[in-house]
């Protein structure tokens, strides 16, 4: 609708004369016509005015806004001084594409004592619909003369430039206008919104407008007394840029001063992946979720994200909790089941991140994720046949539509399931296709070197990886145990001993197998007590054949 008209339509239209909502009151603040016009004509064109008013609200009241516009337009015309009918018949008229009743409602007002800037401002945007560019310009500077902050003016300058495809004169006015002194914090916001539209219609200028939205956007930030509308203008404009943490800061600071406002607490939620997926501030990102799931417990989608933030800290309990949640609130959300069971499996619980997969089974078809995870839970139930089928079936399944999706993670796992059923070809195999695609993977490097010196094969190799796994992870237990176990394999009991007891050192439980090894290598050296007293340990934490026939043979 053009025209809003409040509670003061029923005193027009009760014969008294008019009083003005959003159109101001015609007779409070009309100037009078021509400069020296007789004081009865002055009036006469004012008692005019004011009846072409009144009857443009009646029409308006019935519906019948085209008429009720004319009406107005006759009320602007005898009436020039008053600026804001005169302005928001102007409007009206260019919100329907009748530019030129716009402009002869602008020409006669500007013609009046003291006219401001405004109305030269709107007589430029005339201008530019009419086609006619020169004219808009001489408007516009006439009205930034009047009024420097007239952010009118400074649209119409950069929309002349930005349609001959000037960019850099485009972002010159934007330059110019933001020199201007005491800027208020809608001024600035609009600039950088008219920044942000440069950097779409003309790309070869994005850089440098989306440098100057950014400063635009952070000034208007520092400055007080912004209204709501304000506010989300501005954190849309940091989206834009996709300065997250600036849009989350924004967020924040609304969902304080807005409580209750459901509106904002819409948008944030519209927003919020998008924010989490880019911000780099986590704590302001929590503070945001925690605020949705407060303020709506049953939405899923921000339990899912709180959980995804948990299990990036590492907070496996809280990120299982609130999937679970997801779950429970939606249980179509299927990447929540996937999530659940690798934090499940994070947390040591094999059997519960099978319960999860396979309640996702019965939901979905079969996918690389779900078979890759299955995968990996069988590997933690030793169960490395199974294991094996499920890396399988997701190797085919990605080779089949997403190959980008078999990694150094994908192949180390099913180089590990290979080994533990004894097929030490597809093994060494898969691990060197993981190095390949990650040649600094630290883990691989210890598995294959390890495997290598269990068997005796590549020992030379073997220790080569292993040191550069030790490189990255000096302190590890489980390298510093492969280290002195292919050192041993080499014949060289001696230094290994160096690095077994620091494996021991290092490590936060005891382990059997770094105790097993210390002990062959002690019986190597020659030490024999020391030598039995590390296969004690290490089956005093779990049962071995070879450490039992090894203590056996020792004590005889």
């Amino acid at each position: 609708m053009l025209f809003r008209f409040p509670v003061w339509l029923a005193l027009a239209t009760a014969g008294g004369f008019f009083v003005s909502g959003c159109r101001a009151p015609v007779a409070s603040r009309a100037r009078g016509g021509a400069t020296n016009a007789p004081a009865a004509a002055v009036d006469s064109a004012k008692i005019e005015a004011q009846a072409h008013y009144a009857t443009g609200v009646i029409l308006a009241a019935g519906a019948d806004t085209g008429l009720a516009l004319e009406e107005f337009y006759q009320a602007a015309l005898k009436d020039a001084g008053n600026e804001p009918l005169v302005l928001e018949v102007a409007g009206d008229f260019l919100q329907l594409a009748q530019p030129e009743k716009a402009q002869a409602v602008l020409e006669r007002a500007i013609r009046q004592p003291n006219a401001s800037g405004e109305l030269d401002a709107w007589l430029g945007k005339v201008y530019l619909q009419l086609n006619q560019p020169g004219l808009a310009t001489v408007a516009s500077r006439i009205a930034i003369k009047k009024i420097p902050q007239t952010l009118t003016a400074y649209q119409t300058l950069f929309q002349i430039e930005l349609q001959a495809r000037r960019g850099a004169a485009a972002l010159d006015v934007l330059e110019e206008a933001g020199r201007v002194g005491y800027p208020a914090a809608s001024y600035l916001i609009g600039l950088g919104e008219l920044c942000l539209r440069l950097g779409r219609e003309l790309p070869g200028q994005k850089q440098a407008a989306h440098s100057r939205a950014a400063t635009f956007f952070k000034s208007a930030k520092t400055l007080p007394g912004q209204e709501l509308e304000l506010r989300l203008r501005l954190a849309e404009g940091f989206f834009a840029l996709g300065q997250q943490d600036e849009v989350t800061a924004v967020y924040l600071d609304l969902l304080k001063t807005y409580p209750e406002q459901p509106s904002v607490g819409e948008l944030v939620r519209t927003r919020l992946a998008d924010i989490f997926l880019g911000t780099t501030n986590r704590q302001q990102t929590a503070e945001l979720l925690q605020w949705m799931v407060r303020a709506n417990p049953t939405d899923a989608r921000a339990n899912y994200f709180l959980g995804s933030l948990a299990g990036e800290q590492t907070n496996f309990v809280q990120a299982a909790e609130c999937f679970s949640r997801t779950i429970l609130l939606n249980p179509d959300f299927e990447p929540a089941y996937g999530e659940l069971a690798n934090v499940q499996l994070a947390l040591n619980e094999p059997a519960q991140a099978q319960a999860t997969l396979e309640r996702a089974r019965k939901k979905y078809p079969r996918s690389f994720l779900l078979e890759y995870l299955s995968g990996v839970t069988a590997s933690r139930q030793k169960n490395y046949t199974n294991a094996l089928q499920h890396f399988t079936a997701a190797e085919i399944l990605a080779q089949a539509g997403s190959p980008q999706r078999l990694t150094e993670a994908f192949y180390f796992q099913l180089g590990s399931a290979h080994e533990r059923l004894g097929d030490l070809a597809q093994a060494e195999k898969n691990f060197l296709k993981c190095l390949e695609l990650a040649p600094n993977f630290d883990d691989a490097q210890n598995y294959l070197g390890f495997m290598w010196a269990e068997h005796g094969l590549n020992l030379e190799r073997a220790r080569e990886l292993i040191g550069k796994a030790l490189a990255a992870d000096p302190k590890n237990p489980a390298y510093l145990d492969s280290m002195a176990w292919v050192l041993f394999k080499l014949n060289q009991p001696g230094p290994g001993l160096e690095f077994e007891l620091k494996a021991v050192a290092n490590s936060e439980e005891a382990d059997a197998e770094i105790y097993h090894h210390l002990g062959d290598i002690y019986a190597a050296l020659g030490q024999g007590n020391s030598a039995r007293d590390a296969w004690r340990r290490s089956l005093g934490i779990e049962p071995n054949e070879q450490v039992r026939k090894n203590l056996e043979s020792a004590a005889k």
